[in-house]
């Protein structure tokens, strides 16, 4: 069989890549990275950088790169038969990552060139110092049977952590209603019954279809007059892969999470931590639990008075206004929707028309240019997966290719929702060969209407930028190997760091007139909106922000105190958190935790407070550029250098005091959210 993944040259061929290409492929490739792992260990007792390394970097390239489209492929255009392949070689690569970190030989030859090699650079040190701990979270050190039970647990994770998500999809594919009478969807916006229209026809119904899909959903909550029809969407979205809800238990996800944590915790303590949350810290900015905690309670602290002063206006005006008493879960939006226009004459609908995808993408392009001195197109006649996608190159002012991304920005069925960036290949310079860092850009936005472009809310032009943000770390990496170089060996509080940081942009006017124009006249967004928009965005920050500490927490402590015997008590923990930090509390019914894919079936497991961490260091990378200028070349070039170039080839810490001149303070991501009103801070001397 003329396999396409064993032929990985350049770019994925997507449309030749089939399911049952998949197992054949992975296993051929997985043969070859274990025989050259032992040629290159019996064929020689003294390593190097050259001799060990870079050959085994070469070896897990190319099977990284194979796997890449198909686990892409597997949440953007998902089938049976595609996730069926897919699950059967997780299992295999599960094995064989284990296998290589528990291997004694491997692990004393990294060793030894650490230790040996004269020759080696700090991002070669780096990388190897990695790699060490790394050998020792496998189990390296494990006896026999511990580590056989180690592996065992590295499978079934990797296997629940997929049906985790799978679940979440088809629970979210499998609702949907159809609605007869427009009257039924009064209050909707123009664009949501548009879209609503057209998703019915697309699947060959009459009216109007609605899903659970986020353009779908959240307009419901958002708009809709009708209360009933806003409790049913709710209802079916917080319930879904549950056992509760409109499907209950038919893609349960409860005794999925239950064996996560389990398993989680009896991993930790094989290697001798008390719980997750300590196996999970061990590669991360943060130094210890407690640390974590006492920075979220903080957090806390400074933003519970405001919370609930928040949610006590909108209760107030609720009453006032519309005589509504008692709000419930699916009552918040729609009433937070209502007083942020009577506030500040805003909503996100007015503001939709001038941010054009076709306008905001080529602006967030100038953005970058301005800052970072690159020049970013597009490429037409790339092979991609469907044919909403689109595909870029990235070049610096010497005309040099720096990276290369596909974008993928609207939602539809068969797609695993939210907005991520992941890897299709990593920047890795040999003498024989340099591979240039190519990237997956995902969102599940709104798709164009007719004959309109897509319109975006600014909230999704910020998720944009904040996915780019991504992008700029993976593709603008100097660093020439592929364990550090962009986001890989970056510290999991860390890597959200660039990310967060593109998304000021989007507040500041100067970006603005780049980034929006009406989709008709081309107008940028006119000054008085700018200030509506402006007075408007800490609204209800303080709700917002504890909502955040309260996902943190909630994900510390089902990591920190789980018990065997006693279960993951996950319902009963997320009730305490909820009773000291949440203003809302939800109906009983509500099953958040089901759905909670970052922690469950993704990576933030015992990290979820990553992004508040990691917003401190944005928020206070980018007051500096408040001081300087929001374009100003010195600063953008030195952020570039600092910290997009460094990849993981350094500490995470260290890197931002290279940029900013000292350690990263708190004062700012306060002021961004507006729980406090300080004033800009003059630079120190």
């Amino acid at each position: 069989m003329d396999n396409p993944l064993l032929h990985l040259e350049g770019l994925p061929p997507f449309s030749l890549i089939q399911p049952e290409h998949v197992e054949p492929a992975i296993d051929q490739l997985l043969a070859e990275c274990r025989s050259g792992t032992s040629k290159l260990l019996d064929g020689s007792r003294e390593f190097n950088w050259s001799s060990l390394v870079e050959p085994l970097d070469i070896l897990d390239d190319r099977l990284s790169r194979a796997w890449s489209p198909v686990s892409h492929m597997n949440s953007v255009v998902n089938s049976e038969e595609l996730r069926a392949a897919y699950n059967v070689c997780l299992s295999k690569l599960s094995d064989y990552a284990t296998e290589m970190g528990q291997n004694e030989r491997l692990f004393r030859a990294y060793k030894q060139v650490r230790e040996s090699d004269p020759q080696l650079d700090a991002a070669q040190n780096k990388s190897l110092d990695n790699a060490l701990l790394d050998f020792k979270l496998s189990g390296v050190n494990l006896s026999p049977d511990k580590k056989t039970r180690f592996k065992e647990i590295n499978q079934e994770l990797s296997r629940l952590g997929s049906k985790f998500s799978e679940n979440l999809l088809d629970a979210t594919n499998a609702w949907s209603k159809t609605v007869q009478d427009e009257t039924l969807l009064s209050g909707l916006p123009e664009s949501a019954l548009d879209l609503a229209r057209q998703t019915a026809e697309q699947r060959g119904e009459q009216g109007w279809l609605l899903t659970l899909e986020f353009p779908s959903y959240l307009p419901i909550l958002t708009y809709a007059e009708n209360r009933e029809l806003r409790q049913e969407m709710y209802q079916a979205y917080s319930t879904r892969a549950s056992d509760r809800g409109p499907d209950a238990g038919k893609w349960d996800n409860s005794e999925i999470m239950e064996q996560l944590l389990a398993l989680r915790h009896e991993q930790a303590q094989l290697l001798d931590f008390d719980n997750y949350v300590e196996r999970s810290l061990a590669r991360k900015m943060a130094r210890s639990n407690q640390e974590v905690m006492e920075f979220l309670t903080d957090l806390a602290t400074r933003s519970i008075s405001q919370a609930r002063t928040e949610l006590s206006e909108l209760e107030q005006f609720a009453a006032d206004q519309y005589g509504v008493h008692g709000l419930q879960a699916w009552d918040i939006g729609y009433y937070s929707e209502k007083l942020r226009q009577h506030r500040y004459s805003i909503s996100q609908e007015e503001i939709k028309p001038y941010f054009p995808d076709t306008r905001v993408i080529p602006g967030m392009f100038d953005v970058v240019k301005r800052l970072y001195g690159v020049e970013i197109t597009e490429t037409t006649g790339v092979e991609t997966w469907h044919s909403d996608v689109r595909f870029y190159e990235i070049r610096d002012r010497n005309g040099e290719l720096r990276g290369q991304f596909y974008l993928d920005l609207y939602a539809r069925p068969q797609k695993r929702g939210g907005a991520w960036m992941d890897e299709c290949a990593s920047r890795f310079v040999t003498p024989e060969h340099t591979q240039t860092p190519v990237a997956y850009l995902t969102c599940n936005f709104s798709p164009p209407v007719g004959d309109k472009p897509a319109l975006l809310t600014h909230d999704e032009v910020e998720t944009l930028f904040h996915e780019f943000g991504h992008g700029l770390h993976h593709m603008l990496t100097r660093i020439d190997y592929p364990s550090v170089s962009g986001i890989s060996g970056v510290a999991w509080d860390a890597v959200e760091l660039p990310s967060q940081f593109m998304e000021n942009w989007c507040w500041e006017r100067e970006a603005l007139e780049l980034i929006s124009g009406h989709y008709q006249s081309g107008e940028p967004i006119p000054q008085e909106m700018f200030q509506r928009m402006q007075a408007a965005k800490n609204f209800q920050s303080g709700m917002q922000m504890v909502r955040q500490l309260e996902f943190a927490i909630f994900d510390l402590r089902i990591h920190q105190e789980f018990t065997p015997g006693e279960g993951g008590r996950i319902y009963e923990i997320l009730e305490q958190v909820r009773a000291e930090m949440a203003v809302i509390q939800p109906p009983e019914f509500n099953r958040f935790a089901h759905g909670f894919s970052h922690i469950f079936g993704g990576g933030y497991a015992a990290g979820y407070y990553s992004y508040k961490w990691a917003e401190v260091l944005s928020a206070d990378a980018f007051s500096l550029f408040e001081i300087k200028g929001i374009f100003d070349q010195n600063t953008g070039e030195s952020f570039l250098h600092s910290i997009l170039e460094q990849g993981g080839s350094r500490d995470a810490m260290e890197l931002f005091v290279a940029f900013r001149g000292r350690e990263p303070e708190i004062d700012a991501l306060l002021r961004h959210s507006g729980i406090t009103a300080e004033a800009i801070p003059e630079e120190k001397a």
